[in-house]
């Protein structure tokens, strides 16, 4: 998840500090082992324990017995104080370990002893699983006397033996160059491309004159061939490359490879169906995060899991769900709804974006020229409720905006009518860890405008899509949105606090007017009320330029009102206008796209990839597609096509970022429960799931261990351990939802 919005500053700060990693005038600073004692000749001593481990001498190892049951990770450590790290200066991180029974999981990290006990660097190995010598380099991001070496080993459930040696933390090595491994230079939509529709290519080259290419079916045989177009340097990605456009080329068939430079691309198809199990693999995924219900195997073979969050031990449940202490003193079952990202979080914020695109996904097959409404309908994604003459997409929806619903403060209460802003674990838990097996206690955190005006947007919007088959539902959901809606009339400036970030995320937005404009927005196109209409009219936020490079997400909501007013019916005065400001938008993506040589609408400044950055190229496609749906011009249709290029392998990195899609695919996403690179009886993330992207700001240890320095597209690392990069939320995910819908209908 996101967990605050990034700034320039804090970047270049980052990124300043990692290229300084050698001391000015010095080839290499002196190796200095900072570790005292890491080999247990003959004491244990200046090596500590928590209360609860009695740890001693084996064999001259440090052995420890390890209690079960215990919640944190830091319930059960091993450690060392006083450690010195210098800011810049790079470390090897090394130690042998074993574990008695085999399989539990260690958290090894360097990081401060004292409040706030930042982490520096973490990695979760399964022990004797993932091996026995392990060894790490990073670059240490501050100066202190107050370093710490530790090992965390609570958290699991039964008692184990836990032994150690050879611990190291080698200061002055050179930094580690993280390597790669990006396949063959010519770079393609390792998926499918359409019949009719573009077709482009990368390749990256030291080349300055044209070259020949040649595309190849599965046989092997020539149908197309052409030259290159040189680009130059693309800035995202620090490579020479050439652009290839194949698109002349209109036959369906699978496994076509693109020749070009002694090089042959990964496989591809022409052909539509890919997307049509697309547009729904990249539904199905919502079902497989559902909090307060089993997972059924045998419709997710390989995703059965107990339900997460019902009251039933270990978990304390989200049915009585008391208030962080001083903000409330009342109890809500919050019961249901989609876990949010890798953690066992529930977000209003978040749960409203994710509904409202994956709601317009739907919406959008009702009205657009090539909308096929029944592609999602009824027993389309065979779901529990398939059967029950309700379109699946809605079923599944549904069962968010239930949550969604649950999170409003009671009548009688203080604030009632606003919505909590979030609720989720009082501490951080560790990985890998099942919903069911959550033992932490949780917690409602304050009301916020911006929550309640994402539950009046997505209640007002849920009203009039559900009135065709629950007439009750539709009309409660109305009423909790006029009731949300005028509560943060009255309570226009609560925010939600940009420290609030222990155990989740915080999800802070201290500027609300772009949710006032969307939820009057949705308030509107669903009642055509005059009170609506005229906040509509009269917001700065109607008529100002709200398609920024960035592109929308939780905290710019300003274009899920905007959008919606261009394509659904209504009377709004000045219309074509709005309808007029998205196009106008998708011609600067489309600008953007052209000028790109890997042909995506996405260039941020200095190239600093955002968080998440993988579904703001997603979501501004989703703006060039609306223009596509408004106008009907070819050239938005084919920008739109284009731009899922890059998400499936036309990238520097050469990957798929979506699960199952592609030969060479993200599969290790920040997950407790997708988390087979840390425990093989647990699967990968289910096909159709989406991984953030390259983050400039990598800040999670690990990707700083191995991407310090990278330039845009580069900074990604298909990790479990990478949160910042490499992890999936259900918003995400449906920006992919919206696009592959899209595309599946060009069909």
């Amino acid at each position: 998840m996101k967990r605050r919005r990034t700034t320039l500053l804090a970047i270049t700060a980052l990124l300043a500090a990692a290229l300084t990693a050698l001391p000015t005038g010095s080839a290499q600073a002196e190796e200095v082992e900072q570790v005292e004692n890491g080999t247990f000749d003959t004491t244990t001593a200046p090596w500590w324990t928590t209360g609860n481990v009695t740890a001693g001498l084996t064999d001259g190892r440090l052995c420890a017995d390890i209690p079960g049951g215990t919640t944190n990770r830091w319930d059960a450590a091993v450690g060392q104080n006083d450690i010195t790290l210098v800011k810049g200066e790079s470390y090897r991180f090394a130690f042998s370990a074993s574990g008695t029974p085999q399989g539990n999981v260690l958290r090894a990290i360097v990081g401060l002893s004292a409040a706030p006990y930042d982490t520096y660097f973490e990695v979760s190995p399964q022990l004797n699983v993932s091996g026995d010598s392990y060894s790490y380099t990073f670059t240490s991001p501050v100066d202190t006397t107050q370093g710490q070496v530790g090992f965390q080993l609570g958290g699991n459930a039964a008692p184990f033996t836990f032994c150690m040696d050879d611990v190291s933390l080698l200061g002055g090595v050179p930094p580690e160059v993280y390597e790669p491994d990006t396949g063959p230079r010519v770079r393609v939509n390792q998926v499918a491309y359409l019949p009719a529709g573009p077709k482009n290519a990368t390749l990256v080259t030291d080349a300055a004159a044209k070259l020949p290419w040649q595309l190849k079916n599965a046989s092997g045989a020539v149908v197309a061939h052409g030259r290159t177009t040189p680009r130059g340097v693309d800035a995202s990605s620090g490579q020479n490359v050439h652009s290839i456009d194949f698109g002349a080329y209109r036959a369906r068939g699978t496994g076509f490879t693109l020749v070009a430079d002694g090089e042959t691309s990964r496989p591809f198809d022409i052909d539509p169906s890919a997307y049509e199990r697309l547009r729904l693999d990249s539904l199905k995924y919502y079902y497989t995060q559902r909090s307060g219900t089993a997972i059924s195997d045998d419709l997710r073979p390989g995703y059965g899991r107990a339900a997460g969050h019902v009251d039933v031990a270990p978990n304390q449940g989200d049915g009585e769900v008391p208030c962080q202490p001083g903000v409330c003193d009342y109890t809500l079952d919050v019961t249901g709804g989609w876990y949010d990202a890798g953690d066992h979080g529930k977000y209003v914020v978040n749960g409203g974006i994710s509904t409202w695109e994956v709601l317009g996904t739907y919406e959008r097959s009702l009205y657009a020229r090539t909308g096929q409404s029944e592609k999602l309908g009824d027993g389309s994604l065979n779901i529990p409720e398939s059967g029950n003459r309700v379109p699946d997409l809605l079923d599944e929806v549904r069962w968010e905006l239930d949550f969604l619903l649950k999170m409003q403060v009671p009548d009688g209460q203080p604030l009632a009518g606003m919505a909590h802003h979030k609720i989720h674990d009082e501490q951080w838990t560790g990985l890998p860890l099942m919903p069911s097996d959550d033992p932490q206690k949780r917690e409602l955190h304050p009301p916020s405008t911006a929550a309640t005006l994402n539950l009046a947007a997505t209640a007002a919007q849920a009203a009039r899509l559900y009135r065709p088959y629950d007439r009750a539902f539709a009309a409660k959901a109305l009423d909790a949105a006029r009731t949300a809606w005028a509560a943060a009339l009255e309570h226009p400036a609560i925010h939600a606090s940009e420290s609030d970030g222990i155990g989740g995320g915080t999800y802070s937005d201290n500027n609300v007017t772009d949710e006032f404009y969307w939820a009057a927005a949705q308030l509107y196109l669903t009642t055509g009320e005059k009170a609506f209409q005229e906040y509509v009219l009269d917001s700065p936020v109607h008529t100002a330029d709200i398609f920024g490079g960035l592109g929308f997400d939780w905290a710019r909501t300003a274009a899920a009102g905007r959008l919606d007013l261009a394509t659904v019916p209504s009377r709004l005065p000045g219309r074509d206008k709005v309808r007029q400001s998205v196009i106008k938008g998708a011609d600067r993506y489309l600008a953007t796209l052209k000028a790109h040589p890997y042909g995506m609408p996405y260039a941020p400044g200095d190239n600093l990839y955002d968080w998440g950055s993988n579904h703001q190229i997603l979501n501004n496609a989703v703006v060039i597609a609306t223009a596509y749906d408004i106008s009907g011009a070819s050239k938005y249709r084919e920008g739109a096509l284009q731009s899922m290029d890059y998400l499936f392998g036309r990238n520097a990195l050469n990957i798929s970022y979506v699960t199952g899609y592609g030969e060479a695919d993200a599969r290790n996403q920040h997950s407790r429960w997708y988390a087979r690179q840390l425990d093989p009886d647990l699967p990968n993330p289910p096909r159709g799931t989406l991984a953030g992207g390259p983050n400039s700001s990598i800040q999670d240890p690990f990707a700083q261990s191995k991407l310090q320095g990278c330039i845009g597209q580069f900074c990604y690392i298909d990790d479990i351990q990478s949160w910042s990069t490499n992890e999936h939320t259900i918003n995400w995910n449906a920006a992919l939802v919206r696009m592959a819908s899209f595309v599946a209908d060009q069909t």
